[in-house]
């Protein structure tokens, strides 16, 4: 029996292994990628460029469509730099103090992304609208205008694009050792000097990460800024708003052509984050070596 047992054992293991399952696997996820990713980016490109170079050079050079993208990249350049800060402390908060009702706030910050968008801009006008006190008040004491006009823009993008540096940052800091922190205080350094000096270059690249994350995320916002922007030609209406009244009035190419324009300045940020990761990990490896 136990030769039996061995030359089965032998003919198991000189049986070859075709890496059938290895193969389909590959083959799957990349087929997958393809389908819903590759070919829609594809079709919006040559649809972009279906009539030459030089016309979708006229059409995005339009003052509208500059207007329109300049809207864009300025509000939510804003909101990236409020991110930051407040996403950094937030993940600060959360990650070195105890407090009560922890784990309800901790839950709380990935709500902006399972609420649907347009919820989120029904909600701010219902808040800041010109008909609510808030709204007033800022109208009347300050002269601020908030909804249907570019803070509103502003605040919608806080609001969806919360939880992405808090959430780049938090793990980062949950691996950090504290005998570092430990021995910056051990040799005087307060703890605005160990948080520049110690914490921050560790967090550094987490932070790039979520801040450019939150930015490519509100470019492509469309549900909230289309309630809360007042979509003003030339002075509140953002580019994916644009695209969407292209859309409705059937002008395909145009609207293809600023797609586009937002598809390559998302693409960019990302290859800029992959670099930017990339280089802070190759910075921790020689600083560990």
């Amino acid at each position: 029996m136990a030769q039996l047992a061995l030359s089965s054992r032998l003919r198991t293991a000189r049986r070859p292994r075709l890496p059938y399952g290895r193969w389909g696997l590959r083959a799957c996820a990349l087929a997958y990628l393809t389908l819903f990713v590759g070919v829609p980016l594809v079709v919006i490109n040559v649809s972009g460029f279906q009539n030459g170079l030089a016309d979708f050079w006229g059409v995005i050079t339009q003052p509208l469509v500059l207007s329109a993208l300049w809207v864009s990249i300025w509000t939510a350049g804003v909101m990236m730099l409020i991110n930051i800060v407040m996403g950094t402390l937030t993940a600060f908060v959360l990650v070195k103090y105890d407090f009560p009702g922890k784990r309800i706030f901790n839950a709380v910050i990935d709500l902006p992304i399972a609420i649907p968008t347009l919820v989120t801009g029904v909600m701010l006008v219902l808040l800041y609208g010109p008909q609510t006190p808030i709204g007033r008040w800022f109208d009347d004491e300050l002269g601020i205008r908030i909804i249907y006009n570019t803070p509103g823009i502003v605040l919608s993008l806080l609001f969806v694009s919360y939880p992405f540096v808090i959430r780049a940052v938090q793990p980062v800091l949950l691996e950090l050792e504290a005998n570092q922190q430990e021995a910056a205080y051990t040799l005087g350094a307060s703890p605005v000097v160990t948080f520049w000096r110690v914490i921050f270059p560790a967090i550094r690249g987490a932070v790039i990460s979520g801040g450019v994350l939150s930015f490519a995320r509100a470019l492509g916002e469309f549900g909230s800024v289309v309630l809360v922007a007042g979509n003003i030609p030339l002075e509140t209406l953002t580019g994916t708003v644009y695209v969407y009244q292209q859309v409705e009035g059937g002008d395909m190419p145009t609207a293809a052509a600023v797609s586009v324009v937002l598809f390559g300045l998302a693409f960019a940020l990302t290859l800029l984050m992959d670099v930017v990761a990339r280089k802070e990990h190759g910075d921790a490896a020689d600083q560990s070596a």
